[in-house]
């Protein structure tokens, strides 16, 4: 399967029908702790469908293309969104949602995590 087929355009994306998750995070860099987090969110909302949106990051290790297809690559993913394409906040009231869930802190605190550690082992 061509896991970019899952990358939405906000056409598109407006399509889908019934409940709906949405994850909205960095992901980058996408770790397995994402995928555990994915998973447990889409068993504990019910909703059939599990959406990614990737949001912008300043400084970034991928860019955000690189990141929705990695995100997408992941099968407990559904669709993957690109926040920069899409205005998140008018796409999210047009999906209307059924749970929103926001893992950019979690996100900006993995990565300083991952900064610190190399910066540790290169003093």
């Amino acid at each position: 399967m061509d896991t970019r087929s899952k990358i939405l355009t906000a056409d598109a994306a407006r399509a889908l029908a019934g409940p709906l998750t949405v994850v909205t995070g960095y992901f980058d860099v996408l770790r397995a702790e994402h995928a555990r987090e994915l998973e447990a969110i889409r068993s504990r909302s019910g909703a059939p469908t599990l959406v990614a949106l990737v949001l912008p990051f300043p400084g970034e290790v991928f860019d955000i293309h690189a990141r929705a297809r990695m995100v997408a690559a992941l099968r407990v993913v559904d669709y993957v969104l690109i926040a920069d394409e899409l205005e998140p906040d008018a796409l999210l009231e047009a999906l209307r949602p059924q749970t929103v869930i926001h893992l950019e802190a979690d996100d900006a605190r993995r990565n300083r995590e991952i900064a610190e550690r190399i910066r540790g082992r290169q003093a």
